[in-house]
């Protein structure tokens, strides 16, 4: 097992073909609305070593992630791309706890997506600007976002300042 603290490492990088980039595109665009990239796009594909993650680079850049063999937009593919589905909203309180990896709680939720599914892969941003925090898996169905029922409503995967993010913001050079 892997100590959490272990650095992360890329590995077995390549680009893909054509055909396999516009298949990964058409699959984002449709999960959550976004335009993303083009066949004609140079983008990679890595395993994270310490995560046993698949990663898509375009550039110097993570911009998306395969979560249980789906892709999904990473942090800085959102930020790039925007997107208009599978978003959850929380209130301000609820940041600093967000962007330190907590599960999002129901009280802290203030609007979603409402044809989110349980089980469902979900993007949360903040409520005053809209800037995504975090990725997680949906334990509710989109209809009780908002309800400020108590509990866990989103398992928090992926956030702003995580491994992964580190990792992104050690290739791009900033």
């Amino acid at each position: 097992m892997l100590n959490r603290m272990q650095e992360l490492k890329i590995r077995r990088r390549h680009r893909l073909r054509q055909k396999e980039i516009s298949a990964i595109a058409e699959r984002l665009d449709a999960i959550l609305g976004t335009s993303t990239f083009t066949a004609d796009d140079p983008v990679q594909m890595a395993e994270i070593y310490g995560l046993e993650q698949t990663v898509y680079i375009l550039g110097d850049e993570i911009v998306a992630i395969e979560i249980e063999g789906q892709p999904f937009l990473y942090l800085k593919g959102i930020m790039k791309y925007g997107a208009s589905k599978r978003f959850v909203t929380v209130d301000m309180g609820a940041v600093r706890f967000v962007t330190n990896g907590a599960d999002i709680m129901g009280p802290g939720i203030v609007d979603g997506d409402r044809t989110v599914r349980a089980g469902d892969l979900v993007w949360v941003r903040d409520e005053r600007y809209g800037k995504p925090l975090a990725i997680g898996r949906s334990a509710v169905d989109g209809s009780e976002f908002g309800s400020k029922k108590p509990g866990k409503f989103i398992i928090s995967l992926f956030h702003i300042g995580d491994r992964l993010w580190k990792l992104s913001e050690e290739l791009s050079g900033k």
